[in-house]
């Protein structure tokens, strides 16, 4: 009996021991997954861990993509003179073909004509046609768009001119309803391929304004290319500049930061200045205003896909906001779209 009692404390010794073990091994686990899982900087995913930053070409090859999605096809005699169109949307677009010149010279028989149209959050991102506006001292500032589109006719691959000005009727409910402050701009694209806007001005130094009427802005566009019907955005608080630190790796060659303002549907902002020293993207005009709630979005490639985090955000005085590559997702462009025009 002796011999068989030492044998039961060592056998229960042995166990104790092994518990004790088995939990701090446990404990050990739980507090390292605790401790990963708390931490999105830490890009615990592998695929994220080897993610190799896309090129500029690639980036800019998946903007051309949305480009492509969004752009409108209408053929059309240039000898049936007055022609009326009609867009996927609803807008009606009017042109005198007998305007039509190349070169300098009338012109006959067949003519392409390419559309597009914008009215929403999303579509400005994936297409790069995100709504700044230049103010009087060459800043720049948010702009609450009515439609942004762009109207270049084509004959045998050579794009035209046009003598006389583009007529449309765009539905005010694609972007809210009627709002009697907006005005006509026109939208170039700067070095960097982001399109800036300009309002246009008539001779005495007034703003153009498009005529509104029942459910339809009237607008006159003087020619071909990038238009816009808008008004500055307008808030009284005060203003703030922020930062925003792109993943390493990413720049503003291969990716891009934006900015929703919570509760402003047809508008998007860019930070468009870049410190490649810091890695840091900007607004550096001071334009933003204390208090926003908004949510800040880092776009790139990845794949031929788009990669993409969107931060809910309420603005500080000089903030600096950071993006993790833990924190992207991968998908498609209608995927990123539907995500955008969800936003508030």
């Amino acid at each position: 009996m002796k011999t068989i009692k030492n044998i039961h404390i060592r056998t229960s010794t042995k166990r104790i021991l092994t518990k004790k073990l088995f939990s701090l091994f446990a404990l050990l686990l739980m507090t390292s997954i605790l401790t990963t899982s708390c931490n999105p900087t830490d890009d615990a995913d592998d695929n994220q861990q080897n993610e190799v930053p896309p090129t500029a070409q690639a980036f800019d090859n998946l903007r051309a993509i949305a480009m492509d999605n969004h752009t409108q096809t209408f053929i059309f005699n240039a000898d049936d003179g007055y022609i009326s169109l009609t867009s996927e949307n609803g807008v009606q677009i009017n042109i005198n073909a007998n305007c039509l010149t190349d070169n300098g010279n009338p012109v006959s028989g067949n003519v392409t004509l390419e559309y597009v149209e914008i009215f929403e959050k999303g579509s400005m991102l994936t297409t790069n046609k995100p709504t700044m506006g230049k103010l009087p001292n060459g800043d720049k500032a948010l702009l609450v768009s009515g439609g942004e589109f762009f109207i270049e006719a084509t004959q045998n691959g050579t794009v035209l001119d046009t003598t006389c000005g583009l007529h449309l009727a765009i539905p005010t409910n694609l972007t809210g309803g009627p709002d009697p402050d907006m005005s006509l701009w026109t939208g170039e694209i700067d070095a960097d391929g982001n399109l800036v806007w300009d309002e246009i001005e008539d001779p005495n130094g007034a703003g153009g304004e498009p005529f509104v009427e029942g459910d339809n802005y009237y607008p006159v566009f003087e020619g071909f290319g990038w238009t816009n019907v808008d008004r500055f955005y307008n808030d009284p608080r005060p203003k703030t500049t922020i930062q925003v630190q792109a993943p390493e790796g990413y720049d503003n060659q291969n990716s891009s930061i934006y900015l929703s303002y919570d509760g402003e549907a047809p508008a998007l902002a860019q930070l468009d200045t870049y410190d490649e020293t810091l890695n840091i993207f900007s607004e550096h005009y001071g334009q933003i205003p204390i208090g926003l709630e908004c949510h800040v979005i880092f776009v790139t490639e990845s794949d031929g896909e788009w990669r993409y985090a969107i931060k809910p955000v309420t603005i500080a005085a000089d903030d600096i906001i950071t993006f993790y590559l833990g924190e992207t997702t991968v998908g498609t462009e209608a995927s990123l779209i539907t995500l955008m025009n969800d936003l508030p």
